[in-house]
């Protein structure tokens, strides 16, 4: 329980990618005309406009989506049922284990 893990970004970014209609972990955003957008309905797209007013994620954790890693915490204890619950790190608790991890790999 609480143990600090690293995971992989991609599921969270394909999830980003739907829920808000932004695609994270690129540096520079492209626009490339070959690439045409996705056909969504009316509805969605004023679904996701809403979603974009509200919308705010903090410096480090976008960094982390840059690397491809997130750190994580493991909030359940794992039995032999084989299922892990947990959130992803964020604000302080991010800075403060982001710093500890670097301390360990020197």
């Amino acid at each position: 329980k609480n143990t600090i893990i690293q995971v992989d970004a991609t599921p969270f970014k394909l999830w980003y990618l739907q829920r808000y209609g932004i695609e994270l972990g690129k540096k520079k955003v492209v626009e490339d005309a070959s690439a045409a957008p996705k056909k969504q309905s009316k509805h969605v797209l004023a679904k996701i406009k809403t979603r974009q007013k509200d919308r705010i994620i903090d410096a480090n954790v976008t960094e982390q989506f840059n690397s491809g890693r997130l750190l994580a915490c493991i909030s359940s204890r794992p039995g032999q049922g084989g299922r892990a619950d947990g959130y992803i790190l964020e604000g302080k608790e991010l800075e403060f284990y982001a710093k500890k991890t670097e301390k360990k790999k020197k």
